[in-house]
C-alpha cells in the first residue's frame, strides 16, 4: 500500500474528504506524469534503480502509474511493500519470495516462520526464483526505510548486487538505505531518482488544479506552486482544502511556512470542515498502526466505524486497506502524525485510556505483540510485562524473537529489576540467542521472584521457568540435570484459562522435546522414542509446527535401536514436513538431515551422504546446540574415514572433542568419538598417541565395547595380533557395553585382520563370515571401509560365503571411494539404470538364480526379468556375463570379483 501522502495526488482519484459520503458523486480524472514515467523506465534498464526522497514525495504513486502502463507482454513486476517497523528479518524474506513466487506463477511449498532463523537459505530461495524466471522480471521494494533488521538489509545488499540478467530491481525509500551498492554505482549500473525529480513542475501543479476542478488564476497557481515548492504532499493537502473553500486566492495567499507549519494549518482546515464523527473516528483511531470497524468502534464509542473507513478509502484520501477483504485499514502515516499531535493537543487526557483499551482489544483478539505495545504507551509497565511472559515462549516460536526483544528494550530499566515476568522474558530471549550464561543468571532471579508472587500468577511462572531450566540443561548439555528436573514436566491439564491452557500445551512440547533430545545424546534411545513421539502428537495438537518439526528431526537418530531402514524413513519423513513450512535449511532439521547422512554413510551410499551432510553443516552455527554439532562432526568424520582421508577425520574428530569438552555431561557418542579417534591414530602410524590417549580414559570409559575396538586396532599397528585378540574377547562375551551392532562388526573383522597377520586363514575367514552375518540385515559397509577389513573380501572364496550381492556392494563403496579423487564423472548407460536396476546388477556377479535374486530382493521373478532385460538392453550386453562386463567397465561394479 502506499506510504507516500503524494501517492493520493498521482495514482487515485481527487475526491476530497467530504465528498466521500455523498455516494454516486462522480470521479475526477487523473494527471498524467508522463516525462516522470518515462525517466523510471529509462532509470529501469539498469540493473538497480534506487528512488530516494523524503515522505510525501510521491514514490509509491510513480511506481504505481510506470508499473500500469503498457509494457512488453512478456514483462513481469513483483511488488513488495515493507510493513511499518519491519524488525523481522525473517517476515521480510518469506514476503519478497512470496510476492516473487506470485508474479512468476512458481509452485512451492508454503512458507512459515522459524526461531533462530538464518537468512541465507531464504534468499537463495528468492535467487533462485529470479534466476529461472523468464523475460523482462522487475522486482520492486517500496517503503524500505521500514526494514530495520540489519542483517536483512545486508542479505538485500548481497542480492541487488548479483542479480540474474533478466531482472532489475527498484528500491523506494525516505532515506538513502545502507545497501553498499556504490559498486554499481562505479559500473554504471545504478540509476538513482531523488527529490528534485519528483517535484511537480509549475505545468503539473495546474494539472492538478484543474483536474480537481479548482479555478484559479494563473498567478495564484503559480503562487501555490512556489510556496510548495512542488512538494506533492503539500500540494495534495492543498487541494483537499481548497476544494469548496469560499477564498481560494486568500488560502494560497496564507498557505506558507516550512512543511510542518503547512501541515497543522490544513490538518485544523480539513479536519473542522468534517462531520464529527468523522473527526472523532480520525483522531481517535491515530494512536494504532491498523484498525478494523470493531475496534473504531471500541475507541469512538459509536457504531458505524466500518462503513466510515470503507467511505474514506474510496474517496482514496486518508485511509487505505490492507487485505482483500477491505477489514484492516490503516492510515496514511504522515496524516497519522500529524492526527496524534492533534489529538495530545486536544485531548491529552484520553491518550492513555486509548491506548489501554486498545491493548485490551489485541490481547483478547491473539494479538499480543500490539497489545503489549499499547498498554506500554498508556504507562501500564505491570501489565504488559505480565502479559510479554504469558506469551513471549509463544511469540518466540512463531519466529518473532527480534519482536521480544524490541518489547523488552522499550520498559524502564527499574522495572525490568524488579519484574519476575521481565526476568524471565530476559531468559527466554537469552535462550533464543545462546546466551546459556545470561540466560541461567535470568531464570535463577525469575524462580526466586515466583516464590513470592501472587497466588494467581505464582503456579504460571514456576511453570515456565522449570520448562526453560530443562531447555537451558539441554543447550549446556547437563543431560544429567534435565532428567533430573524432567518431574516439573507441566501437566496438560495444569491451567485453567485459555491462555494457562495455551502457555501449557507450548510448555509441555517444549519440555518433552528436551527430554526426548537429552535421552537421545544419552543413548536412552527407547525413552527418547517415546517423548518425541508425544511431543510431536502434542505440537500437532496445539497448531506449533515448528515444535513438531523439532521433535520429528530428532526421532531419527533415537529409532537408531531399531533398525537402520527405520532411521531413514524417520529422517526423511522429518525433511519433508520441514520442507512443508520452509525449514529445510535451518537449524531445527539438522538433526535429521545429519542422522540421514550417517545411515547413508554406513550402507555404503557415500555421495547421497556427502549431500546431506553438506546441509546438515550449513543449517549447523557455531553457537548451535553441542549435542547436534558433535553429531554433525562425528558423521563428518566418518565419511572423510570411509573414502580414506584418514587425516582430514582426524580433525574433525578432534573438533567432537572439543565440543564435547564445552558440554557439562557426557554425550553418549563421546566413547565413539575416542574410539574412532584412537583407531584413526593407528592407522596414520601414531601409535604413540593412541596409545598415550587410551591411557588417559578412565575406567568406565575405556571398559566401553567402543574403546576396546580402538585397543585392538592399535595393538594391530604395533604388529601384536594376539593381543589384539585379546582385547576384543570383552567385546565377544558382552561384558564390554556397545553403542550399536556396528561395534561388534568391527570386533569380527578385527579379529579376522588379528588372524590373517597369525596366518589364521579358516579363522580369518569365519571372523568375516561372522560379519557379514551382522552386516547383511542392514546392508552395511562402513565397518568394513573402518577397519580397512575390505581388503579381505577380495581373497574371500566365494564358496565360503552367502553374502556375495553384500560383499559386491562392500567392493563396490570401498573401491570407488579409493578412486573417488581421480575418477572421471560417470557418463552414458551408467546414468540411464534406474535405482532398481542397479540393485538387481549388482546380483548377477554371483552365482544366484533369477528365483533367489527375487528372494533376496523380496520382489517378483517377473519383475526380476523385467530389470534384467531393460538392464541388458541399456548396456547393449547380450548375456549376464557381457552385463558384468560391462558394468564393471562402467564402474557400476567392482572390478575386483570374477
Amino acid at each position: 500500500m502506499p506510504d507516500d501522502l503524494g501517492a493520493l495526488s498521482l495514482s487515485g482519484p481527487l475526491d476530497a474528504l467530504d465528498q466521500c459520503r455523498a455516494p454516486g458523486r462522480g470521479r475526477h480524472r487523473l494527471i498524467d506524469r508522463r516525462d516522470l514515467v518515462f525517466a523510471l523506465d529509462r532509470a529501469a534498464e539498469k540493473q538497480v534503480t534506487l528512488i530516494s526522497a523524503p515522505a510525501g514525495s510521491g514514490k509509491t504513486s510513480l511506481l504505481r502509474a510506470w508499473a500500469d502502463r503498457t509494457g512488453p507482454p512478456d514483462r513481469r513486476i513483483a511488488f513488495l511493500s515493507v510493513r511499518p517497523g519491519q524488525n523481522e528479518a525473517q517476515l521480510f524474506w518469506l514476503a519478497l519470495l512470496d510476492a516473487v513466487r506470485a508474479t512468476s506463477g512458481a509452485d512451492g511449498e508454503p512458507q512459515a516462520v522459524t526461531p533462530g532463523f538464518s537468512p541465507g537459505a531464504l534468499v537463495e530461495e528468492v535467487r533462485s526464483e529470479l534466476a529461472v524466471s523468464r523475460g523482462p522480471f522487475f522486482l520492486v521494494i517500496d517503503d524500505l526505510h521500514e526494514l530495520t533488521a540489519d542483517d536483512a538489509t545486508e542479505q538485500l545488499a548481497d542480492l541487488l548486487t548479483s542479480l540474474p540478467p533478466s531482472v532489475h530491481a527498484i528500491v523506494a525509500t525516505r532515506r538513502d538505505p545502507p545497501l553498499r551498492l556504490h559498486k554499481l554505482r562505479l559500473a554504471g549500473e545504478l540509476a538513482e531518482i531523488r527529490a528534485a525529480a519528483l517535484r511537480f513542475t509549475e505545468d503539473e501543479t495546474r494539472e492538478l488544479l484543474v483536474a480537481a476542478g479548482i479555478a484559479l488564476p494563473d498567478h495564484v497557481a503559480g503562487m501555490l506552486h512556489q510556496r510548495t515548492e512542488g512538494w506533492a504532499a503539500g500540494l495534495r493537502l492543498a487541494v483537499l482544502s481548497l476544494a469548496g473553500h469560499p477564498d481560494p486566492e486568500r488560502f494560497v495567499a496564507e498557505f506558507s511556512g516550512s512543511h510542518r507549519t503547512v501541515a497543522d494549518y490544513l490538518m485544523a482546515e480539513m479536519l473542522e470542515r468534517q462531520p464529527a464523527d468523522v473527526q472523532r473516528l480520525l483522531l481517535r483511531t491515530s494512536l494504532l498502526d491498523r484498525v478494523n470497524g470493531e475496534l473504531a468502534d471500541l475507541l469512538t464509542g459509536a457504531t458505524g466505524s466500518e462503513r466510515i473507513l470503507l467511505d474514506l478509502e474510496d474517496a482514496n484520501a486518508f485511509v487505505v486497506s490492507l487485505d482483500p477483504g477491505r477489514t484492516w485499514f490503516r492510515c496514511h502515516r504522515l496524516f497519522g502524525d500529524l492526527l496524534r499531535l492533534e489529538l495530545r493537543r486536544t485531548s491529552p487526557q484520553d491518550v492513555p485510556k486509548l491506548h489501554r483499551l486498545a491493548g485490551d482489544w489485541f490481547a483478547e483478539h491473539g494479538q499480543t505483540a500490539e497489545a503489549v505495545r499499547h498498554l506500554q504507551a498508556a504507562g501500564d509497565w505491570s501489565g504488559a510485562a505480565c502479559l510479554l511472559a504469558d506469551h513471549a515462549v509463544s511469540l518466540t516460536l512463531d519466529g518473532q524473537a527480534a519482536t521480544v526483544a524490541a518489547l523488552l528494550s522499550a520498559f524502564p530499566t527499574r522495572t525490568g529489576e524488579e519484574s519476575p515476568e521481565l526476568a524471565l522474558v530476559h531468559g527466554i530471549a537469552d535462550l533464543s540467542q545462546s546466551r546459556l550464561g545470561e540466560a541461567q543468571a535470568h531464570l535463577e532471579i525469575a524462580r526466586s521472584y515466583a516464590a513470592s508472587a501472587p497466588p494467581e500468577r505464582r503456579h504460571r511462572l514456576r511453570t515456565a521457568v522449570a520448562s526453560l531450566e530443562l531447555l537451558l540443561a539441554r543447550l549446556q548439555g547437563d543431560f544429567d540435570a534435565v532428567f533430573e528436573r524432567s518431574g516439573a514436566l507441566p501437566s496438560s491439564a495444569c491451567g485453567r484459562s485459555h491462555a494457562e491452557v495455551a502457555l501449557s500445551g507450548d510448555l509441555r512440547a517444549l519440555a518433552l522435546l528436551d527430554l526426548g533430545v537429552a535421552e537421545a545424546w544419552s543413548l536412552r534411545l527407547a525413552d527418547s522414542e517415546r517423548h518425541l513421539q508425544e511431543g510431536a502428537a502434542l505440537a500437532r495438537d496445539i497448531g506449533r509446527p515448528y515444535l513438531e518439526v523439532a521433535c520429528t528431526a530428532h526421532l531419527g537418530f533415537a529409532s537408531g535401536f531399531r533398525s537402520f531402514a527405520l532411521v531413514r524413513q524417520r529422517c526423511e519423513e522429518a525433511v519433508a514436513l520441514a520442507a512443508r513450512y520452509g525449514w529445510d535449511a535451518e537449524p531445527v532439521i539438522a538433526p535429521a538431515q545429519a542422522a540421514l547422512a550417517w545411515t547413508l554413510i554406513c550402507t555404503g551410499e557415500f555421495e547421497d551422504a556427502e549431500r546431506w551432510l553438506d546441509r546438515a553443516r550449513n543449517a549447523t552455527s557455531a553457537e548451535g546446540e553441542p549435542g547436534v554439532r558433535l553429531l554433525v562432526r562425528l558423521v563428518s568424520a566418518l565419511l572423510l574415514a570411509a573414502r580414506g582421508q584418514h587425516r582430514q577425520a582426524l580433525a574433525e574428530l578432534a573438533a567432537a572433542e572439543q565440543v564435547q569438552a564445552h558440554m557439562v555431561g557426557r554425550h553418549g557418542l563421546s566413547p565413539r568419538v575416542a574410539g574412532w579417534k584412537m583407531t584413526v591414530q593407528a592407522r596414520l602410524g601414531m601409535v604413540d598417541r593412541a596409545r598415550t590417549a587410551l591411557g588417559g580414559l578412565d575406567g568406565r570409559k575405556a571398559a566401553a565395547g567402543e574403546i576396546r575396538t580402538a585397543a585392538a586396532s592399535i595393538r594391530l599397528a604395533e604388529r601384536d595380533p594376539a593381543g589384539a585378540r585379546a582385547e576384543l574377547r570383552t567385546v565377544f562375551d558382552g561384558t564390554a557395553p556397545v553403542i550399536s551392532h556396528l561395534t561388534r562388526i568391527e570386533a569380527h573383522l578385527l579379529e579376522a585382520l588379528a588372524c590373517r597377520d597369525l596366518n589364521d586363514d579358516p579363522a580369518a575367514y569365519a571372523a568375516v563370515e561372522h560379519a557379514l552375518d551382522l552386516a547383511e540385515p542392514d546392508r552395511l559397509v562402513l565397518p568394513f571401509a573402518m577397519t580397512g577389513a575390505w581388503e579381505l573380501l577380495e581373497a574371500l572364496p566365494q564358496a565360503k560365503t552367502s553374502h556375495a550381492a553384500l560383499v559386491s556392494d562392500i567392493l563396490d563403496a570401498t573401491r570407488g571411494s579409493a578412486r573417488a579423487r581421480t575418477a572421471r564423472p560417470r557418463r552414458g548407460p551408467a546414468e540411464e539404470l534406474s535405482p532398481s536396476e542397479l540393485r538387481v546388477l549388482r546380483y548377477l556377479p554371483t552365482n544366484l538364480t533369477r528365483p533367489e535374486i527375487a528372494g533376496e530382493l523380496s520382489v517378483s521373478i517377473n519383475t526380476v526379468s523385467t530389470h534384467v532385460r531393460r538392464i541388458y538392453s541399456k548396456l547393449g550386453a547380450g548375456d549376464r556375463s557381457s552385463a558384468v562386463r560391462r558394468g564393471r567397465e562402467l564402474g557400476l561394479l567392482s572390478s575386483g570379483r570374477q
